[in-house]
């Protein structure tokens, strides 16, 4: 009898599930008749075997586009050495402190050169996100577990990629030291194991926090155990990066890698005030251009900071054109900038050389693929990936830009020695953030960076931290 029970059940199911199957919406059988209709012609087939058993990028190719890249730039920045941020997601910290090493070499005419440490930052960048996440679960733990806000920070514990604002919050708070003085580690350059290690303890410790506020414990014990497991995420990080620098010995060098004078013992904070000077935070303003909305607008976006005291991340929405004539002005002035893009569209890898139409697949596909700016980011097309040193680029006899030229940090062996080249028409697409020194924003721009900001939930498709 129960065989009987079990087999009609089964059965039952099965009705039930092809049902569901074949409900209105799904793919029937008509549909799905209609759909093979047309069938591979045997120019498809042919096509099929060479996709089947080649790179995509190699056959859909623009060969009209592969020539030799263009490296003349009419206006262009000093170089500097080329550091690799290798399998983690800090390009961020690497672009931001390639801006700061920059000013420094320019105030001292390239005489003296520095290289910071970026797993000194590192460490207390996820030091900083740790409790920005706990405090936050702390601060929402009114709210059910499945609030979009809860989930935010559950879902998102930890990362090791950020903005600009985070390095201006982290360096001006813990100071900065040389890369002599705090070497990388293997877990430095190879973030993603111990990135799930802490994300998984700050889960547990958020859930144990949230009960804390439940039970309506007082806020200083709650603050208390907070502490504690800080501690023992610093002790996860200690490990796995190493401990902090408190003080440190160092001789500056020449360009040519002459010690300059005698060594002298500096704490990081010290260091940031010899080589930095003064704060960042206001110094400069961050420009993004999203054609979704309105221009000439500032907007802030709700959670996005590196520190739970400092800066959310906070921009003003320009046109290409505006943020293209303060990209120019600062680099008519020897001045680097912080930028960002979405690196990985029609990236040419082998000849570091980024173009519209480096490759055409739609052409290999048979179709087009016809959405703007706008439209790419309102369906998570296209969006901020990867940050990198704006440094050169090539002007027309009217002053137009024609290509542009970045420092990256994959290593000096990639692209080309170690920077990319993209042209301008590439640049208009796929820029998403420039942040420029004040000295180079016109009036109009910086009185728009002083308006009330319009909050922006972090969950927004353009939002994203560079890596």
């Amino acid at each position: 009898m129960k065989r009987n029970i079990l087999i009609a059940g089964g059965l039952l199911g099965l009705a039930l599930t092809l049902q569901a199957q074949t409900g209105e919406g799904g793919i029937d059988r008509q549909m799905l008749q209609q759909i093979r209709k047309n069938g591979l012609t045997a120019a498809d087939r042919a096509l099929a075997n060479a996709i089947a058993t080649n790179s995509i990028d190699d056959l859909a190719r623009n060969f009209r586009n592969a020539g030799p890249v263009d490296t003349y730039f009419s206006v262009e920045t000093p170089k500097q050495s080329i550091q690799d941020q290798k399998s983690s997601g800090r390009c961020w910290l690497f672009t931001g402190l390639n801006v700061l090493r920059s000013k420094f070499a320019r105030q001292h005419k390239d005489t003296l050169k520095v290289v910071y440490s970026h797993v000194y930052l590192s460490f207390y960048d996820q030091l900083e996100k740790a409790n920005l996440m706990l405090q936050n679960v702390i601060d929402n733990a009114g709210k059910p577990l499945d609030d979009p806000r809860v989930q935010f920070f559950f879902k998102n514990p930890i990362s090791d990629g950020g903005t600009f604002c985070g390095l201006s919050d982290l360096a001006e708070k813990y100071g900065v030291v040389p890369m002599e003085a705090m070497p990388e580690t293997y877990s430095a350059e190879n973030t993603s194991r111990m990135a799930k290690i802490v994300s998984s303890k700050l889960r547990e410790y958020g859930l144990e926090l949230r009960k804390m506020v439940a039970e309506k414990k007082p806020k200083a014990a709650v603050k208390a155990r907070k502490t504690e497991m800080l501690a023992g995420i610093y002790h996860i990080l200690t490990l796995s990066l190493g401990e902090p620098v408190k003080s440190f010995t160092y001789a500056f060098k020449d360009k040519n890698g002459k010690q300059i004078g005698q060594p002298k013992t500096y704490t990081p904070q010290e260091f940031y005030k010899e080589t930095v000077g003064g704060p960042i935070n206001g110094t400069f303003i961050m420009a993004m251009n999203d054609p979704r909305r309105p221009y000439y607008k500032t907007y802030e976006i709700e959670y996005d900071r590196h520190t739970y005291d400092g800066h959310n991340w906070r921009y003003v929405n320009l046109p290409m054109e505006a943020i293209a004539r303060m990209a120019i002005a600062s680099l008519k002035d020897s001045t680097k900038m912080y930028t960002s893009y979405d690196v990985g569209k029609q990236l040419d890898r082998k000849r570091g050389f980024l173009d519209v139409d480096n490759y055409d697949y739609g052409m290999l596909y048979g179709t087009t693929f016809p959405m703007d700016k706008a439209d790419r980011i309102a369906t998570f097309d296209s969006g901020s990936t990867h940050a990198m040193t704006l440094t050169a680029v090539d002007l027309d006899e009217n002053g137009q830009p024609k290509k542009w030229k970045v420092e990256n940090s994959w290593g000096a062996a990639y692209g080309q020695q170690g920077c990319l080249i993209m042209t301008d028409r590439w640049f208009n697409e796929y820029t998403f953030r420039l942040v420029v020194d004040n000295k180079y924003v016109p009036a109009d721009i910086l009185k728009a960076a002083q308006q009330k900001p319009v909050m922006v939930v972090p969950e927004d498709p353009l939002f994203q931290e560079d890596e």
